[in-house]
């Protein structure tokens, strides 16, 4: 994995920077999505790098976590490259077409993501309201600190931080539910992707857990009078997992904001889990999540994990296929 520099565009970074964000805002104004031909989109390669080495995956919990909340995110990380014990479709089955994209070697992304770090900031270094540089700090942090440091990794580190329910974010809920972007040498040290994702389950579900919660502010009923129950038992984080498997496929695809993404202006742009914003399934826009699959207990699901864990995580744009598409596909 090669990261460049960013010194010599520091400052036009710094001007135009974390606008890699994924919100639902938009889903209920009649937003369209992209679940067809690819003539409807200008998806295109940049020649930046994209994550084909072997990733080391570290998670920085920011705040105060439920245990329950962190094994099934960690059992969700575990899932992206285990597939071998579990059923069909898995959420490596899901990564595989993350996978798809390559860098100009002809690398593709790669289908190693271990979980190799984990620190806790129960303490909230930087206090309860937190900017969206500040995230940089907090991973200054986590990588500085005097007990249990984690590693700074420049060649094959990804950096996750996660905000528990009581940490306010700038934009979060408002605009962004996640964002991903890489770090300043100048704040760091290194130039690293990372990726930030909040707890959305006493803030804002209905914006941030859909689809299972339904955000007062769209003007319409749910489907059906109904709301999706969640797979593992709470909208928050079974919500989370779906923004961080958005945010893990874009900061893959796009670690440097200059690989792929469609568009014609970099200082905004469309990546590959943006183009299928609420797709989970066949059939799916609208407002309408798709066919996805629901358990004995009417709890909606479209992947496997490890441990019998199952998951309702956001399709992908497939390059091949040229539309946005997901192993639990019916075509």
């Amino acid at each position: 994995m090669k990261f460049l520099s960013c010194y010599g565009l520091l400052l036009l970074l710094l001007l135009l920077c974390f606008h890699e964000g994924l919100s639902w805002s938009t889903q209920f104004n009649q937003a369209e999505n992209y679940e067809g031909s690819s003539d409807l989109v200008s998806l295109q390669y940049h020649m930046g790098p994209v994550l084909a080495s072997a990733v080391n995956l570290y998670i920085i919990w920011y705040g105060q976590w439920s245990p329950t909340h962190q094994g099934t995110i960690r059992d969700f990380i575990d899932s992206l490259s285990s597939s071998s014990s579990v059923p069909y479709p898995s959420v490596a089955d899901w990564w595989q077409t993350v996978r798809l994209y390559t860098d100009q070697t002809g690398s593709n992304i790669t289908g190693s993501i271990s979980l190799s770090g984990e620190f806790y900031d129960t303490g909230y270094s930087h206090g309860i309201f937190l900017s969206r540089l500040s995230m940089q700090s907090v991973i200054k942090t986590a990588v500085t600190s005097r007990s249990r440091p984690l590693p700074l990794d420049p060649h094959k580190g990804l950096y996750l931080v996660l905000t528990s329910d009581d940490v306010r974010v700038e934009d979060f809920c408002r605009a962004v539910c996640g964002f991903h972007y890489f770090t300043f040498p100048m704040v760091v040290g290194v130039t690293v992707p990372y990726a930030w994702v909040g707890y959305s389950g006493s803030q804002c579900p209905g914006m941030c857990a859909y689809p299972f919660a339904w955000p007062k502010y769209s003007g319409k009923p749910p489907p059906s009078n109904d709301i999706m129950r969640s797979p593992n038992g709470d909208a928050g984080v079974d919500g989370m997992i779906s923004v961080i498997a958005h945010e893990l496929a874009e900061v893959s695809s796009n670690p440097l904001v200059n690989a792929w993404y469609a568009g014609d202006d970099p200082t905004a742009p469309t990546e590959i889990a943006d183009l299928c914003l609420g797709l989970y399934g066949s059939g799916g826009g609208g407002g309408y999540v798709g066919k996805v699959y629901k358990d004995a207990w009417g709890n909606g699901y479209n992947v496997n994990g490890v441990g019998g864990r199952r998951f309702l995580v956001q399709w992908v744009w497939n390059p091949v296929k040229g539309r946005c598409f997901g192993p639990n596909a019916m075509d």
